[in-house]
């Protein structure tokens, strides 16, 4: 059952690299986490890794590769397929909404799904059954991405789940092969995802707005803020719906980094 009667939530959730799919541990929370929430209509992404001005939305009229944007990985990561269906309905709700807030949406219909969108996607809903368009992130300040997100917020009332795709802490010089997916983490990374669980409990959002001078660590967390940044989205969506109420559905570190998930109410 969702947590809402009424609206499906609102996601924030840590997407991992493409070797997530070999992480046994963590497939299984994604799996889990899914299994709580009611099938929705359709799915709206944001994902750290698109990040295009103005607003742009993915393919919605025909079938496009995913977009493999990682180098040197195996190639069985390159043969992953996430054949989710198009969601044009949701890309003309999501050009009606945004135009009511002074923002022009553009179609990319070369764009297929990023990594940050198929990988935990395929997890979450691995029959692919559920229709998908990402939407490209505009800018990265936290107040525009705020209000982009409450734009977007009557999407719960017609079935849309929304979700931002992300990382908790994203600082890549952390990332070791050799220490193994359960090293523990640098105290950086234990120190702001601590904090952020504290800050999202207390739905106290701006300070996670202003996180590069409330968080610890701020700038070691995210020496650039891409990967924070889809939270801002789902926060605003969330907030315009009647205020945060905000769960941990997944915790822990992963290679160092925080893998820490919310379910937004």
């Amino acid at each position: 059952m969702t947590p809402s009667a009424e609206l499906p939530p609102v996601l924030f959730l840590s997407h991992g690299a493409p070797p997530l799919a070999d992480d046994a541990r963590w497939t299984s929370e994604l799996a889990g986490w899914s299994e709580t929430i009611n099938k929705p209509k359709d799915i709206l992404m944001i994902s750290a890794h698109w990040e295009n001005a103005p607003v742009t939305l993915s393919a919605t009229s025909q079938k496009n590769e995913l977009v493999y944007d990682f180098w040197g990985f195996p190639q069985k990561y390159y043969d992953v397929r996430y054949d989710a269906p198009m969601a044009p309905d949701l890309a003309l709700e999501v050009e009606r909404l945004t135009a009511t807030h002074g923002h022009h949406v553009e179609r990319d219909e070369s764009r297929g799904l990023d990594h940050g969108a198929y990988v935990p996607l395929k997890e979450m809903f691995p029959d692919a059954d559920v229709p998908v368009v990402q939407m490209s992130m505009p800018t990265l300040d936290p107040a525009g991405l705020f209000e982009l997100g409450k734009s977007l917020a009557p999407l719960r009332e017609r079935g849309t789940l929304i979700v931002g795709s992300g990382f908790t802490t994203h600082n890549l010089r952390w990332f070791n092969p050799a220490g193994g997916a359960d090293v523990t983490p640098p105290s950086a990374s234990s120190e702001f995802d601590h904090w952020a669980e504290e800050a999202m409990a207390r739905g106290d959002v701006d300070s996670i707005l202003d996180f590069m001078h409330k968080a610890p660590a701020a700038r070691e967390a995210h020496p650039r803020s891409e990967h924070w940044a889809p939270l801002y989205v789902s926060l605003g969506a969330a907030y315009a719906s009647g205020g945060i109420e905000a769960k941990t559905a997944i915790d822990g570190f992963w290679f160092g980094l925080s893998k820490r998930s919310w379910t937004l109410t």
